[in-house]
């Protein structure tokens, strides 16, 4: 049943109401001279509120992340426990462990921004207090700050805790990449050039007639 084509149908629904969410929602957004860029409707504020922060991009996708990540845990003890190759069940456990530890990193990178929006949005911090509101807007960029690294860093995560992972990345940076790249700067160093004999004559006549 789960295909490539239903997987592209599903990304596809997604992306589309991912889109016009956005839009809906950015269109009650409005400009208040003490407060800034605030949302002025109630329903959008209560809206924000209970759903969009905490659940629609709070506890939904780590409750996704973390039933998939216990199932893939899940499959993979299962998998170990029958006779399969030793190879096989090696990659098996170390997609579990990096499942695992991607999960944990984007639950801890992802709760501080939201817990703070959903009090942003209750409890805004007008621009008559100074010192309040530089704080709030300190620490919303660097809540912002957090859940974005959320995704730029997987690869670095994978790195740290897997051995596989990194012999595996070492492997195609040392003897793929660097000799490719080694191979081709030798041998655009080491081409030879032709010898222009016309104008070497045209020189050797030229100091002739001099």
């Amino acid at each position: 049943m789960c295909t490539l084509k239903l997987g592209r149908y599903f990304a596809f629904v997604f992306i589309c109401f991912a889109i016009i969410h956005s839009i809906v929602l950015g269109s009650y957004f409005d400009i208040h001279p003490t407060l800034g860029c605030v949302l002025s409707n109630y329903v959008a504020v209560q809206y924000s509120t209970y759903f969009f922060y905490p659940i629609l991009i709070g506890f939904l996708p780590i409750i996704i992340a973390s039933s998939f990540s216990i199932l893939a845990y899940h499959n993979a003890r299962h998998i170990i426990r029958r006779q399969l190759p030793i190879v096989r069940r090696k990659l098996d456990k170390q997609i579990t462990a990096m499942i695992l530890i991607r999960v944990i990193a984007f639950v801890c990178l992802s709760l501080p921004y939201n817990a703070y929006r959903i009090y942003a949005v209750n409890f805004p911090t007008p621009r008559g207090m100074p010192m309040a509101y530089a704080i709030s807007r300190l620490l919303q960029t660097i809540f912002l700050s957090i859940y974005i690294i959320n995704y730029m860093v997987s690869c670095y995560i994978f790195i740290i805790f897997s051995s596989r992972f990194r012999r595996q990345v070492k492997f195609v940076l040392v003897k793929k990449c660097w000799q490719r790249w080694k191979y081709w700067c030798c041998h655009t160093n080491n081409r030879v050039e032709p010898f222009n004999i016309e104008a070497r004559n045209s020189q050797i006549e030229s100091d002739e007639n001099i």
